[in-house]
């Protein structure tokens, strides 16, 4: 696991600049440091140790060094990809995964990535036709940046690292704010730095003579199949155990997180490490230590916990916010940043359960709740006299889920979580701000895909496409790599993929149970109760600390700043904490979602900036 960063243009002092970028993602590769540096092109890498500990820095070169590789993440198939190769008369010189990209591009060209299995980003540079070819994973598990500004070509693990390039301008992207205030995460492909994207999952990347073109070479798709619910649940277990297995190939010592929820405790459960990894909070209902510390002891399993302490959470948020890059409002990225770093006090990897929701159908919102079941199965004319009740009583409750209830999934699920609605934000926004897409905009392009499908699947779907790529694997990323340790996810992978998309919906979602088939398949290896056990999800209490003075005190002050005058109508947002405060609403995921925000933007417009008017030379007196 490793980070890289570098651009194509020409700049004074190109080591220089290309040094100061590399330093600020050392935390993504303490162990060494490389680069490369001709022309134009200037190439730097950060490596953290896991394979061929020895023989595998970067920047990697081909046989006469024509091509340069840089490269995050790992390959699972590498070593059959390695056995095709050199029966076709490549020679390597390592034992890494790396080299196989270098030799694979020179042999398929593009096609390379179709044939990759596993989590990457990664750039090759091709010395002789001054081109650039790059390219991120199936799933987007690994990040990857880039723009084009004055003249200079960014690429990058992280946004953090253009910021000392003198080509790089540093400017909020007003549109990314309101659709933020709904998903709760960077949901455009434009990040929050104007002029700076994200290279989409399952996409690459190619340059030459400022020519950018950007191209999909594969799509996720669900393709149901009828057989027997005992012939999924095997097939199940099998490519999970695989995945697990291929997931551990390492020279370091690998452990596992695990929570209460049957994702991580199957995959804890096949891979039996020496040690588990487990945080909670002290308040009751929002730690998850117990269950895990009691499936350690069944499997023979030392788990290490954490109790954590609130105000440490709290005067860390803004390293939290400065190392995920963009605004995020998503609370368990708080457990998992000190989650990560206790992992990392012992292990250099670490498997996760990230995945299986998306892919076997485990959300509750995959399926309808017990009251919308009961209104849908009303006779007509009781629904009919129903519908009536929004144009009656338009802002009430029942109101609100009618309408609901009448939509189509186009119209009602945008993913995992829903903050502000649309005219809500609009409201607590500023004039500048409110010119941004719609989220019409931006899930409907997804949904064209998914034409044909059932809800449940569009559903997974979307989530696909949005909730894990921007949400969950962002957060799984940014906060491993914030200290140093690499976080894999054998759950969400090509040939789990191709099994979990044969799954009829029944076997995916049904009265029963979320992720049927995957409990079934996991009662393989876990006691009963665990494989049915609905997961918390990294349970934060953020409902009691924004009704604890210490605390709302601090959201207080960031609410009444000029900061947020800048951007927010301050009396709505005030208000907002009040009724929180007093206990007339539970506003809790709004007031985080913009003091995130706050936060987010204090560190990297307010603070970095008055840094840099220090380090400006005074003018002399006369």
């Amino acid at each position: 696991m490793c980070g890289f960063t570098g651009f194509i243009g020409e700049v004074e002092n190109a080591s220089t600049v290309l040094e100061n970028m590399m330093n600020q993602i050392i935390h993504r590769g303490p162990d060494s440091g490389g680069s490369f540096i001709e022309g134009k092109a200037a190439l730097g890498f950060r490596r953290l140790s896991i394979i061929d500990l020895h023989n595998g820095s970067q920047p990697l070169y081909n046989e006469d060094q024509s091509l340069v590789l840089i490269f995050n993440g790992e390959i699972y198939n590498f070593q059959l990809i390695r056995e095709d190769l050199i029966s076709k008369g490549h020679i390597f010189k390592t034992n890494t995964d790396s080299e196989i990209l270098l030799h694979g591009y020179e042999e398929y060209g593009t096609d390379l990535v179709k044939k990759l299995r596993g989590m990457f980003a990664f750039v090759i540079w091709d010395r002789n036709n001054q081109t650039l070819f790059a390219a991120r994973d199936h799933f987007g598990i690994k990040p990857f940046y880039y723009g084009q500004m004055n003249g200079t070509l960014f690429f990058g693990s992280e946004i953090k690292s253009f910021l000392p390039h003198p080509h790089f301008v540093k400017e909020l992207n007003e549109q990314a704010l309101k659709p933020y205030l709904t998903f709760q995460y960077p949901v455009l492909k434009e990040t929050f730095f104007k002029g700076i994207f994200k290279l989409p999952a399952a996409h690459y990347l190619t340059y030459q003579k400022g020519k950018l073109t950007v191209s999909r070479y594969w799509e996720p798709q669900f393709n149901p199949e009828e057989k027997e619910l005992d012939s999924f649940v095997e097939e199940i277990d099998d490519v999970v155990r695989e995945s697990v297995k291929a997931h551990t190939i390492a020279d370091v010592k690998v452990g596992s997180f695990l929570s209460s929820g049957v994702d991580s405790s199957y995959v804890a459960s096949i891979l039996r490490p020496d040690q588990t990894f487990t945080v909670g909070f002290s308040t009751e209902n929002f730690s998850e230590i117990d269950n895990a510390k009691q499936l350690s002891n069944e499997l023979g399993i030392e788990n290490v916990s954490k109790v954590l302490d609130p105000i440490e959470c709290f005067n860390d948020l803004n390293k939290i916010q400065y190392m995920m890059d963009e605004p995020h409002s998503n609370p368990s990225i708080i457990p998992l940043y000190y989650l990560a770093r206790l992992a990392s006090e012992h292990v250099t990897v670490v498997l996760s359960g990230e995945g299986a929701d998306e892919l076997f159908g485990g959300y509750d919102l995959y399926s309808d709740t017990p009251n919308m079941k009961k209104y849908k199965n009303l006779p007509a004319f009781v629904k009919a006299f129903g519908s009536l009740i929004p144009s009656i009583l338009p802002n009430s409750r029942i109101a609100h889920f009618i309408k609901r209830a009448n939509s189509t999934v186009e119209e009602t699920f945008i993913g995992q979580a829903r903050i502000f609605e649309e005219d809500e934000a609009a409201e607590i926004l500023k004039s500048d701000f409110l010119q941004a897409p719609s989220v019409k905009d931006i899930v409907m392009p997804i949904y064209e895909k998914a034409k044909g499908y059932d809800d449940v699947t569009k559903k997974q779907y979307l989530d696909l496409h949005l909730w894990l790529v921007d949400d969950i694997l962002l957060k799984a990323d940014k906060m491993s790599m914030a200290h140093s340790i690499e976080l894999r996810v054998p759950l969400l992978d090509r040939e789990v993929m191709d099994v979990a998309s044969t799954l009829p919906t029944r076997f995916r979602v049904n009265e029963q149970n979320s992720k049927f088939a995957f409990r079934k398949a996991a009662n393989s290896t876990l006691p009963k109760a665990w494989a049915n056990r609905k997961k918390i999800g990294f349970p934060v209490p953020i409902r009691h600390w924004l009704r604890d003075e210490q605390f709302v005190s601090q959201v207080r002050t960031a609410f009444l700043s000029q900061t947020a005058n800048s951007f927010f109508n301050q009396d709505k947002i005030l208000q907002l904490l009040d009724e929180h405060v007093a206990g007339e609403h539970n506003h809790q995921r709004k007031i985080w979602t913009i003091y995130m925000f706050l936060v987010w933007y204090d560190e990297y417009f307010v603070k970095s900036n008055e840094q840099a008017n220090k380090e400006l030379p005074k003018p002399l007196s006369v």
